[in-house]
């Protein structure tokens, strides 16, 4: 699973958490050493046959449709001859709009040096609607989510997890742009070109082998929403991917955030999704369910073309 792939040092945003282009090369020898490259067609097929698998085998997977993917990622999986899942937030691509997480990256690798700065300015932004309209204290928030996670410290855990989810529309919002315009651009449209692939970027991608699936259309928590309001944000999705000429065969999801649950599901199956992929840190399994296949993060392999196996490979 990549996110941002990019030239990190010669980008405005070095300090967003992000893989090196120059790294993903490395990470790419690597793999082409001890791993077998596979396409989505045969992972459906294997799933949907019982067909079986090189040794190995090895699909890599984009979330949220980013120009890095398009301008660094894509040229170097053409060089190594190795397809790419792409999942797409559609909003970001048709609205040109920035998605909250996005939002929310940009300030934390602005603000990198100073995040309990930060997070006491949340603090302040936050207070106006403690106790109003079920909004809780600050205090309650940070103790509930201030947990740190393998990749991020708990000040950065609780900004993501306040901002992305926690808060109720429309004060998350409110914080969020504030936060954005202040730290980033209020020119969010402009911002939105240069972070994000165009349709005709897809398309050109698609046209070379690799493959465009759903990541909804807005990119929320699907697992939070209510079974009507997942319908519509996959609806749109679908349409998006049928107007982009995406094959139906290989319809893919990478659920946003990883979240979903069964409602998530008997929609994704109605709509004839062939696989769905999850944040679970874990080896795919082909007798598990082609819809929760869970994915390994870049940052659980080696980034050096003469690395050794680690403990991922002996699963």
């Amino acid at each position: 699973m990549y996110h941002y792939v990019r030239d990190l040092q010669n980008t405005r945003y070095p300090a967003i958490k992000g893989l090196d282009v120059r790294l993903f090369r490395e990470q790419l020898a690597f793999f082409k050493k001890h791993y077998n490259f596979i396409t989505a067609a045969q992972l459906i097929d294997a799933y949907e046959n019982g067909t079986e698998l090189p040794p190995k085998s090895l699909l890599l997977t984009f979330d949220d449709a980013y120009l890095d993917h398009y301008t660094c990622a894509f040229p170097l999986l053409d060089e190594y001859n190795a397809q790419g899942l792409f999942f797409v937030p559609v909003k970001a691509i048709m609205n040109h709009e920035v998605l909250i997480v996005n939002k929310i990256h940009h300030v934390l690798a602005v603000c990198d040096k100073d995040i309990i700065g930060l997070v006491k300015q949340v603090k302040g932004l936050l207070a106006p609607y403690e106790g109003k309209n079920g909004v809780q204290t600050f205090d309650y928030y940070f103790d509930k989510l201030a947990v740190a996670n393998r990749f991020d410290g708990k000040e950065v855990i609780f900004i993501k997890r306040l901002l992305q989810v926690e808060l109720q529309e429309p004060v998350r919002s409110v914080i969020i742009n504030k936060l954005f315009n202040q730290y980033v651009t209020d020119d969010e449209s402009a911002f939105s070109r240069e972070l994000y692939m165009s349709e005709d970027q897809l398309k050109c991608m698609q046209r070379n082998g690799m493959i465009i699936g759903s990541h909804g259309y807005d990119h929320f928590w699907l697992g939070s929403l209510a079974k009507e309001e997942q319908l519509s944000e996959l609806t749109q999705s679908v349409n998006f991917l049928k107007g982009l000429g995406v094959d139906m065969n290989t319809l893919s999801i990478g659920y946003p955030y990883g979240s979903h649950n069964e409602d998530t599901l008997g929609i994704a199956r109605g709509f004839g999704f062939k696989l769905g992929f999850t944040t679970k840190v874990d080896v795919a399994n082909t007798q598990g369910d082609f819809l929760t296949i869970p994915r390994l993060d870049t940052n659980d392999f080696p980034k050096d073309s003469a690395a050794d196996v680690n403990e991922w490979y002996k699963r």
